[in-house]
């Protein structure tokens, strides 16, 4: 059975002029998306614009400085050799912030997605948003500086935080890994403190946008991003489209029951797989079979993280205890992804997070059978498991890829606010035409 995937599916225009702001992000869109440099020929035909309305789109472009020509068809002796075009990588930046319990990672993207400037730093011990937040701010100004972005072409500030959120209000509310938490305006916090835009959205969306965004054939159709971190979660795109649910909060997967006589979560159950998957819980387990020192203040996160990459160095010399405890973990897991990925008939999972390059080699093969054996469908399509092609960075990244969707969406699903603005603003293309 062939597993090519399908090109991605362009948006198509209309030649009513009073559309031209939209045509002219359904021209971006189909340039971006192209996995090769196009001619406007070949631009009319993917969009279904006219010849006309694509000359008078790439004429703006060019003049905003979005794309740039980049040399010329081969002549096939039918006509003169036709120009093509690609997105000019300096036309705009976004800056994406990914807040995790335990480490904070900062990126700066050019226009094409390409990460041009990053900082990665643990989460200060203390929960104190004042502080947390001025530090990120602080961050911000100095990455946009590392990546000599001009100030006028950042568009904004993307954060993937982790859930629950108000993305309306563009509040952080109660992260359970966050004790000192709730009801935090991180949006509004970030904006005043940097003067620019800024987008609020949940950790595991972001990820799941940055995969569809630049992951190659890991990003295509239907997936789950499963994210490890200090917490989990999941990220869905479904047909090429990212799921936000009812209030953008989808993807709270941490109280599924993996082990009904395992530990007692906070939410008043026992063996969440949450719960069961956190660096504390493993490092508690692996300190009382002797595999790490005793003692460790399981409270204390950096001493917990220390504590877990020792664990998964022991894990990978050798068969052990080490190896049993985060085998177990893999098994818990897998459990959960087959339950979304029959519930959803999904294509993948991809894996990533602050801790799947710690966890990645003990998903090997008997992990992977067993996902595809359970996934039921599987006579009609396979069921492939992958780890993100992204790298540590994949929140920070999905979280400025939602900033630039803005430039290539006109119609965006979630809310960027501007310095002093109530109502969604962005640098965009053809806003006068709108």
């Amino acid at each position: 059975m062939s597993t090519e995937q399908p090109p991605a599916v362009v948006r198509r225009g209309t030649n009513l002029d009073r559309v031209g702001g939209f045509n002219d992000t359904v021209v971006l869109d189909a340039i971006r998306r192209a996995e090769q440099r196009l001619s406007r020929v070949e631009i009319a035909a993917a969009t279904g614009l006219s010849g006309q309305a694509i000359s008078n789109i790439t004429r703006r472009l060019l003049d905003a400085g979005l794309v740039r020509e980049a040399g010329r068809q081969k002549s096939t002796g039918l006509g003169k050799p036709r120009t093509l075009l690609e997105l000019e990588p300096t036309g705009q930046y976004a800056v994406g912030v990914h807040l995790d319990p335990a480490v904070v990672t900062v990126v700066v993207l050019d226009l094409t997605g390409q990460v041009v400037a990053r900082r990665r730093a643990e989460t200060p011990a203390t929960d104190d948003p004042d502080v947390l937040i001025a530090g990120i701010a602080a961050t911000v100004e100095d990455v946009i500086t590392e990546a000599g972005a001009p100030r006028e072409r950042v568009v904004g500030v993307g954060i993937a935080a982790p859930g629950p959120i108000d993305v309306d209000r563009g509040v952080v509310v109660d992260p359970p890994n966050l004790t000192a938490w709730h009801l935090v305006p991180l949006r509004d916090a970030l904006r005043v403190r940097t003067g620019l835009p800024v987008l609020l959205d949940k950790d595991v969306t972001a990820a799941a946008s940055a995969e569809k965004w630049a992951g190659g054939p890991n990003g295509r159709g239907s997936f789950v991003f499963f994210y490890l971190g200090t917490g989990v979660g999941a990220g869905l795109v479904i047909g090429d489209e990212v799921v936000r649910g009812a209030t953008s909060n989808v993807g709270e997967i941490g109280h599924i029951i993996v082990d009904p006589d395992g530990p007692l979560c906070y939410c008043g159950r026992r063996g969440c797989v949450g719960e069961t998957s956190q660096p504390r819980y493993l490092v508690q387990q692996a300190a009382q079979a002797g595999v790490v020192a005793a003692g460790i203040d399981l409270d204390d996160r950096h001493a917990v993280d220390l504590a877990f990459a020792q664990l998964c160095s022991d894990a990978a010399a050798g068969p052990g205890v080490a190896r049993e405890i985060i085998a177990a973990l893999a098994e818990r897991i897998a459990k959960v992804v087959e339950d979304i990925a029959n519930l959803l008939d999904l294509e993948r999972v991809v894996f990533g997070g602050p801790h799947w390059n710690q966890l990645a080699p003990f998903f090997d093969e008997s992990v992977r059978s067993a996902l595809e054996e359970r996934f039921l469908v599987r006579s009609v399509h396979p069921f492939v498991v992958a780890g993100t092609a992204l790298g540590e960075d994949v929140g920070a990244v999905g979280a400025a890829s939602l900033v630039l969707d803005h430039t290539f969406s006109p119609n965006p699903s979630v809310l960027l606010l501007g310095p002093t603005e109530s109502a969604p603003a962005v640098a965009q293309v053809g806003s006068a035409e709108r």
